[in-house]
């Protein structure tokens, strides 16, 4: 078994024969009982673990062989790249465990290159006064899952990693509800469906998201189900089997019904510009409207709804309105 590694350092661990054919960070979790699963993971992606019969692992899927070598490097703490922002929130739940927020349009996640701050960790080391969970490193803490910058609705942020690792255990069982309100060109055929392909990075892009062959990218499924026929586009629901990077807004596009005000995935239809330029619609028609989720600590089931931003709510008042004058 592995050395306690609760602080910077480095420790080497055998596969064992039983292990043979584990993904690696349940491998390297077992081995290594100081540290969770989620940390393996975020060191895996970070390039702090190495094996003696590859290159750097980077897929915490990666499957093991008996007698492979694997070494993990714990690096020195640091300190937060994140400071503390006083920047509004609006908190749908919190407790000592967790909170859930609505997150407006145009408010970034995390930072990264060209958001170093304005973000909603700026915001949230400020808000929970630097307790939060540390298992998404000093860039991402609490942070369990994100949506784009320019779609709005809830999320779920932890304060404490056990509640972090119970989160992510529900999202990757897909067990988590979540639904999204979404506008998109045309009307889609049949009214409700299922949409399954699996994403990666685009190989011609990548800043874009792209179905590829199976095998080559993580699965992803994605229902919908009309709500409302406008002029020209539709309101529908998306729910969630997964959920991976532009999940909807690729998969709605690939069946050529694009989110309206997608500057990546989608072209607006000739005859609905005037009406987004008119309103100053400049992003994806997309919220997470629904999130629930068993509560880590209670285990109570919780489940959040959020009111759709104006400005969504005005591009369908329009596109109603033109349907009937």
């Amino acid at each position: 078994m592995g050395e306690e590694l609760s602080t910077a350092g480095t420790t080497v661990v055998t596969v064992a024969p039983a292990m043979a054919g584990w993904r690696i960070d349940r491998a390297l979790a077992a081995l290594v009982p100081t540290l969770s699963r989620e940390r393996v993971k975020a060191l895996i992606g970070q390039g702090h673990v190495a094996s003696a019969v590859g290159p750097h692992p980077r897929d915490p899927a990666r499957k093991v062989a008996a007698g492979d070598t694997l070494t993990i490097v714990i690096p020195a703490p640091v300190a937060a790249d994140a400071a503390p922002q006083d920047i509004p929130l609006d908190i749908v739940f919190e407790d000592d465990h967790l909170l859930v927020v609505d997150k407006p349009a145009g408010l970034v996640v995390h930072p990264a290159a060209g958001n170093l701050d304005g973000t909603l960790v700026n915001a949230l080391l400020h808000h929970c006064a630097g307790r939060l969970s540390g298992i998404g490193g000093v860039a991402r803490p609490g942070i369990v899952h994100r949506i784009d910058k320019d779609t709005s609705g809830l999320l779920v942020v932890a304060k404490t990693d056990p509640a972090h690792e119970a989160l992510s255990r529900q999202f990757a069982a897909h067990s988590v509800e979540r639904m999204y309100i979404a506008v998109v060109a045309g009307a889609p055929v049949p009214a409700a469906a299922t949409v399954t392909g699996a994403l990666a990075r685009s190989s011609a892009n990548r800043q874009k998201m792209a179905i590829v062959a199976d095998g080559r990218g993580k699965h992803a499924v994605t229902h919908y189900q009309t709500v409302t026929e406008l002029a020209g586009a539709s309101k529908i629901e998306c729910r969630l089997e997964t959920g991976r990077t532009h999940q909807i807004r690729v998969h709605m596009a690939s069946i050529g019904h694009a989110l309206l005000g997608d500057p990546v995935y989608g072209r607006t239809p000739a005859a609905l510009r005037p009406v987004l330029n008119e309103l100053g619609f400049a992003r994806q028609a997309l919220h997470a409207a629904t999130l629930g989720f068993v509560h880590p600590a209670t285990k109570e089931k919780l489940s959040f709804h959020s009111a759709l931003q104006r400005d969504i709510v005005d591009l369908i008042g329009r596109l109603s309105v033109s349907t009937t004058g």
